[in-house]
């Protein structure tokens, strides 16, 4: 259990840190402004509703967007009832409790994605294009990836940390500006204030880096959560995830305007589109030797710290220890 103990002291650390220290700075800044200035005190609470009601609003409206955005609609039976069987034959393997709803995705690149909430329901959703080159046992690892992250109640969590830098970024503008035309209220505070909020924006930007590597490690535990729930799934899911690379390079490669716009929510996504990789004479290679050399790559991606994504070679090596039992 050594691996997957130490994924989670890795997420548990990082949230303790982004969340620990947003604590801290809230904590000082409101200490420092809820005194007789009440002009400054009354924007940053309204900017603190602010900044939250529009995350909550992006929650509750957002499986709306997704759908529109690729096209989704429910799988009611006909060629695709297999995969609807499949995903209830997860849910129940997982104890999730529930069922999502199954949805197939009309849009060429191949891909997967879960999302949703407690009021919308929960949704999985498989692209035409993954149906068209994945046989079913990979598909089924990929679906197992998505519920894991349902499980994991991944769509939340990202959601509540992502709040973090958007709100002390806004906080920061607001002091910026406050202290640029407001004037504020105190001695000296006009001119304390814009730098003060410079430190929040600048700390908002760092902050959005711990939130990615956040987002790095929840694809690595819902590919844990295949590994784990689906016979032989690691190996399974490198092989689906190796045919996404190559696939979506092809199609970057001669439909470039596709990838583009299959990359609108590539965070929820399980392989973002524009990591796609080219290999010559896909439709005759094996599979098994695109996986191989992925894996002996030192990386693929030399900016992984701005991905939403793990590595792709990092990550079928991930995907070894698990399938070896040294989990």
């Amino acid at each position: 259990m050594r691996t997957l103990t130490k994924l989670k002291v890795s997420m548990l650390t990082t949230l303790a840190f982004l969340i620990g220290l947003s604590t801290l700075i809230l904590t000082a800044l409101f200490t420092y402004v809820l005194t007789p200035t009440a002009g400054l005190s009354t924007v940053l609470v309204l900017s603190l509703v602010f900044v939250i009601g529009i995350h909550v609003l992006q929650w509750l409206v957002g499986p709306k967007i997704i759908e529109m955005a690729y096209n989704a609609e429910p799988i009611m039976g006909g060629r695709y009832a297999w995969v609807e069987e499949l995903i209830a034959r997860i849910a129940r393997a997982s104890n999730l409790g529930f069922i999502p709803k199954a949805m197939i995705a009309h849009v060429d690149v191949p891909n997967a994605f879960a999302y949703g909430n407690r009021l919308t329901g929960y949704k999985v959703a498989v692209t035409e294009g993954l149906l068209r080159i994945a046989p079913p046992e990979e598909v089924e690892a990929v679906l197992a990836h998505e519920i894991g992250h349902i499980k994991h109640r991944d769509v939340e969590l990202m959601m509540v940390i992502s709040i973090l830098p958007a709100l002390i970024f806004w906080l920061g503008r607001v002091l910026m500006y406050f202290g640029w035309f407001g004037g504020g209220d105190r001695e000296g505070e006009a001119s304390i204030l814009p730098i003060i909020g410079a430190v929040l924006m600048g700390v908002a930007f760092l902050f959005n880096f711990a939130v990615l590597y956040v987002s790095r490690l929840r694809e690595y535990y819902a590919d844990a959560h295949a590994a784990l729930t689906v016979p032989g799934g690691a190996r399974k899911l490198q092989r689906a995830l190796a045919r996404i690379l190559v696939a979506s390079g092809e199609l970057k490669a001669f439909a470039p305007s596709k990838v583009a716009s299959a990359s609108k929510f590539k965070a929820f996504l399980i392989a973002d589109p524009e990591e796609g990789i080219e290999v010559r004479g896909y439709g005759i290679i094996d599979i098994d030797e695109v996986v191989e050399w992925i894996k002996s790559q030192p990386r693929l991606v030399p900016t992984e710290i701005f991905m939403t994504h793990p590595d792709p070679a990092k990550r079928l090596r991930f995907l070894d220890t698990l399938a070896s039992g040294a989990t």
